[in-house]
């Protein structure tokens, strides 16, 4: 049994003996979207538009883990509205940031593990960027939408300015962490590498792999912010019956 195996079956166990039934809803949901970034990269590689593919792909995404997370439908239904608005949102902006970036492609550290292979594959590495960009957000956004929608469902009437003000600090903080330390975590070996070589800080700042990389972080901490007080709209409007509050 390889360990992917192996740590697979471990994941669904846990998934089954925390969650039971919604355990396996959300096993069943990882893999429907592993299924689909599969299938998102064999369509880029086959020559589709890669941004137009990940729009596509997000979608089924968001669809997967919203709707398969909770049994609610009200949350479902106002936190896949909400993250659509978003992602809409983020389109735009990771569109404008690749663009005036210039972090498409590859870095010179790349080149030794490059040597050999042709980087003319025929398709847009600016587009792949954009692509991977927005794809990278889905799950912050899904996991946002999803929380800030049940909190103002359990809240219902007594969901105040203050209360309001309360869960979304609370959200976008832990967000927040949570994928400062992913990007540190990922990246601790770079960082060991930076300091061994000397890098000067400025240049840290200004190598394309790190710099890349931040501002796909930074994507998705955008994506977090807009998240909440979007989906709060969003369900709050759907209580008043369309109107906006």
């Amino acid at each position: 049994m390889s360990t992917i195996t192996a740590l697979g079956l471990a994941l669904l166990g846990l998934l089954l003996l925390v969650g039971g039934k919604q355990g396996l809803a959300n096993f069943l949901a990882l893999v429907i979207n592993a299924v689909v970034m599969i299938l998102a990269v064999v369509l880029m590689a086959g020559g589709f538009n890669p941004i137009a593919v990940a729009v596509v792909a997000g979608l089924f995404v968001l669809a997967a883990v919203i709707f398969l997370s909770t049994k609610d439908a009200s949350v479902a239904g106002a936190a896949f509205v909400a993250s659509l608005a978003v992602m809409g949102l983020v389109l735009a902006v990771v569109v404008t940031a690749v663009i005036l970036s210039h972090t498409a492609g590859f870095g010179q550290e790349d080149s030794e593990e490059l040597e050999g292979f042709s980087l003319y594959i025929g398709i847009s590495f600016q587009s792949l960027l954009i692509a991977t960009g927005l794809l990278s957000t889905l799950g912050a956004i899904a996991e946002a939408a999803v929380a800030v929608a049940a909190g103002m469902t359990e809240l219902g009437a007594a969901a105040t300015l203050a209360a309001r003000r309360r869960m979304a600090g609370a959200i976008i903080g832990t967000g927040l962490n949570t994928l400062f330390f992913g990007f540190f975590g990922g990246f601790a070996g770079l960082f060991v590498w930076f300091a061994q070589l000397h890098y000067p800080f400025w240049e840290i700042l200004n190598n394309q792999i790190f710099a890349g990389e931040l501002i796909q972080v930074l994507f998705a901490v955008i994506a977090v912010t807009l998240t909440v007080p979007i989906t709060m709209w969003v369900v709050l409007t759907r209580a008043k019956g369309g109107r906006p509050s």
